[in-house]
C-alpha cells in the first residue's frame, strides 16, 4: 500500500524518567494583562538559561479571547523540575502569584513517563483540562505541593508553605 504520509515515531528509551509538564496563565481582569505581559520574558530568559534537566521549552496560545497563553516544557526526570522550581527565580515568582494571582488563572498539569500525573489549578474560573471530568479538590495538606500530588517518596516540601499561605489550620 503506498502512501504519501511520512509517518515518523520516536524512541523514548533514552528517557524513561521522562516528565512533560503543560502550564497556562490566562487574563481574567483586565489588571491580568499587566500579569501576564510581566511573567513572559521572565519565562524565556529563564528557560533560555537552559536549566539542569530541561530538555525542551514551546509556547502555545490556548485561547485569544479570553487570552489564555501556555508553555509545554519536557524534563529529564521530577528531580529536575522540582529543583528547578525551588531555585530562583522560579521560587520567587510563585511566592509572588500564590499571594497575589494579579488578575490571572495559572494552572499545570504533570505527566511522568513512569507513571502518575498531577495538576494545580489557581485562579481558573473556567474548568480546563482535568479540572473538566474530574473531582475538584481543595489543595491542601497532602495537596498543596506537587511532590506530595504525585504520591513521590522523600517529597520534597512546597515551595511555600501553607503555613505561609493561609493563617487557619482548617486543611
Amino acid at each position: 500500500m503506498n502512501t504519501k504520509v511520512n509517518r515518523r515515531t520516536v524512541d523514548l528509551s533514552s528517557f524513561p524518567n521522562l516528565v512533560v509538564i503543560y502550564l497556562g496563565m490566562r487574563v481574567n481582569r483586565l489588571t491580568g494583562w499587566k500579569t501576564l505581559f510581566g511573567f513572559g520574558p521572565r519565562i524565556s530568559e529563564s528557560a533560555a538559561a537552559q536549566p539542569e534537566g530541561l530538555l525542551l521549552h514551546e509556547w502555545m496560545i490556548h485561547s485569544l479571547f479570553p487570552a489564555h497563553v501556555g508553555m509545554r516544557q519536557y524534563w529529564r526526570d521530577m528531580e529536575s523540575l522540582l529543583a528547578w522550581s525551588r531555585s530562583e527565580p522560579h521560587r520567587e515568582w510563585w511566592k509572588t502569584f500564590l499571594r497575589n494571582s494579579g488578575g490571572t488563572g495559572f494552572w499545570h498539569e504533570t505527566y511522568l513517563m513512569k507513571g502518575g500525573m498531577e495538576a494545580i489549578y489557581d485562579d481558573i474560573v473556567k474548568p480546563i483540562g482535568f479540572l473538566k471530568f474530574a473531582p475538584a479538590v481543595p489543595a491542601r495538606g497532602g495537596m498543596f505541593g506537587a511532590a506530595h500530588r504525585m504520591k513521590q517518596q522523600d517529597a520534597l516540601a512546597p515551595v511555600l508553605a501553607e503555613s505561609d499561605l493561609y493563617s487557619d489550620t482548617n486543611k
